[in-house]
């Protein structure tokens, strides 16, 4: 997808900056119309000035005839997630106000870009056996960094703050309301501290307070996250299972582009689900898995393992180890070896970098703050975040039902209050619709054919044929006058219908829930209804159709049924 504009900003001294005529280029992402996008030229060490760096952002004017002057200003997390992407989505939540978009420096729109697929692959490589030296690629990736001219001091949490009071000054906006997710919250904290003049409000999503020792917390979060879903027994029977006897299983490498076998141990499925239960649609579909994986259904954990891979792709992890390695790990005990493999990959690699560790902020900033927590995040628990919220000067806090990391990209309940908070900031948030649904775990019919045919489309071969043979039937023996072979093809319609429904329905809510089954009446009352029809199709055949479009449509009804009473269901 193409953006429209790139605004390139010229500052004329650091640490304060101001644009310069600057010319319109291309975005790289998609944006709604409306939109202009651009670089803020800023010091990669404001501690050292001399290099420049650009920091990429968007603004989406509003076009509204009640168009609000503070605009809000959006960062994702990660560290190391791009944030452009989300500015048509940001726009439909402040339709009245203009939407800025700031990218992290070192982030995959800013310049330059920390990519490093050194470590992305090696951490993939953990999975492998023998597995990848995560530190061996961790130099390779610094020194690659090093001739670039990059300096890894430069990318943490102090300067992006102070990137954000800087892209304030330079679009000109007296105040605007600061909007941060999971690690952004506390760059956000740290901006609105040292901008509170600038500063109308403060939305802190998954909020990650500066005080909370993230690595060391994080076997516990994921325990309690598995007992609030109710699969605490079900997730140390799969992990001790899996320990004991580890699974080969068959993953696809996203950066290489082909095929390998990973081997998964218990502890390798503890930190894929770790990672894969901030979002809402994996903790809904995370007991039937564990469930299913408790029982010995293996083949469930090929989507896991591609998940694993997935995950290399979603963040510039040059950037992330940067922020990590100065910000985050050294505030850690962190004895020993984890049980999550990602975590003592990230030990390797700040080992390896030796980055300076920061000074903390301490920021407590005086704006009005905003803070929201899902009942099933791992990552930023209700269980650190809420007293946080609390200790923050004028704050409140709401905990989300049936959400977990990001809340507001998966619960509107979440997106309407987070917008009439900053409709107004003095007002009490409303929590009227927290009960009122918005999120489900879902009852399905556990099956690995979903994912299969997903990645192969020609697999679904059979249903299709067996769909069109049924319409043919329908049609056919009503216009001959039989009856039972009429009813055969009118009963398989039928079950391709109700089928086709279902999992359309399960794809709206969650798409992620096809990696563990189909929806449960697709596995029960309809696969019923495709047993009536070939039943009715052979007896017509048998009673009155006795010529071979009789016999064929019975061939493949019956076909059909064992591809899918022994392979889908």
């Amino acid at each position: 997808m193409i953006l429209r504009v790139v605004l390139a900003l010229v500052l004329s001294a650091p640490p304060v900056m101001t644009p310069s005529a600057p010319p319109a280029r291309p975005c790289p992402v998609a944006v709604p119309a409306g939109t202009t996008c651009g670089f803020l030229l800023v010091p990669e060490r404001r501690d050292a000035p001399g290099r420049t760096i650009r920091v990429g952002y968007a603004v989406r004017h509003s076009v509204a005839r009640q168009r609000r002057p503070d605009p809000v200003v959006f960062m994702s997390g990660g560290p190391g997630s791009a944030s452009l992407q989300l500015t048509g989505f940001l726009a439909q939540m402040f339709p009245d106000r203009d939407v800025v978009a700031l990218e992290q420096r070192g982030g995959r729109w800013s310049e330059p870009a920390l990519s490093c697929p050194e470590t992305a692959e090696a951490l993939l490589g953990q999975l492998r056996r023998p597995p990848a030296d995560v530190a061996a690629a961790a130099v390779t990736c610094r020194d690659r960094l090093r001739e670039q001219g990059v300096d890894l001091r430069g990318y943490n949490t102090k300067e992006m703050a102070a990137d954000v009071v800087a892209l304030r000054r330079a679009l000109g906006y007296p105040s605007w309301n600061l909007f941060g997710v999971s690690y952004s919250t506390r760059v956000m904290v740290e901006a609105a501290a040292a901008d509170p003049e600038g500063t109308r409000s403060l939305v802190l999503d998954s909020f990650l307070p500066e005080g909370v020792n993230w690595y060391d917390d994080a076997e516990r979060n994921l325990a309690d996250t598995m007992a609030k879903l109710g699969v605490k027994d079900a997730f140390e029977a799969v992990t001790a299972r899996l320990n004991a006897s580890p699974a080969r299983v068959p993953a696809t490498d996203p950066l290489l582009g082909r095929e390998f076998t990973a081997r998964l141990s218990g502890d390798d499925v503890a930190a894929v689900l770790f990672e894969g239960l901030a979002g809402a649609d994996v903790a809904a579909v995370a007991p039937a898995l564990l469930r299913a994986l408790a029982e010995g259904h293996d083949e469930l954990l090929r989507p896991l393992a591609d998940a694993a891979g997935d995950g290399l792709v979603s963040h510039e992890f040059g950037l992330y180890h940067a922020v990590q390695c100065q910000d985050e790990l050294p505030f850690n005990a962190t004895p020993g070896r984890s049980r999550l493999f990602t975590h003592n990959a990230d030990k390797a690699v700040c080992d390896a970098w030796a980055l300076p560790r920061s000074k903390p902020a301490g920021a407590a900033p005086r704006a009005p703050a905003f803070v929201l927590g899902g009942r099933y995040d791992p990552t930023t628990p209700v269980r650190t975040s809420r007293p946080a919220a609390e200790a923050l000067p004028d704050a409140r806090f709401a905990e989300i039902p049936y959400a977990s990391h990001a809340v507001f990209l998966s619960s509107a309940c979440a997106r309407r209050m987070i917008a009439g908070f900053v409709a107004d900031p003095a007002a009490s948030t409303a929590a009227t619709c927290l009960d009122a649904g918005g999120g489900r775990r879902e009852d399905l019919r556990v099956t690995a054919a979903p994912y299969a045919i997903a990645r192969a489309p020609w697999l679904a071969v059979p249903f299709a044929v067996f769909a069109l043979t049924a319409l043919a039937q329908l049609v056919v023996a009503a216009l001959k006058g039989r009856a039972l072979a009429a009813y055969g093809g009118l009963c398989g319609v039928a079950f391709a219908g109700l089928t086709a429904q279902a999992v359309h329905g399960l794809v709206t809510r969650n798409a992620t829930a096809l990696a563990v089954g189909l929806p449960a009446d697709v596995g029960g009352f309809y696969t019923w209804i495709a047993v009536a029809s070939v039943a009715l199709t052979a007896a017509g055949a048998l009673v009155r159709w006795r010529r071979w479009p009789g016999w064929a449509a019975t061939a493949v009804g019956g076909g059909f049924l064992v591809w899918w009473l022994l392979w889908v269901t």
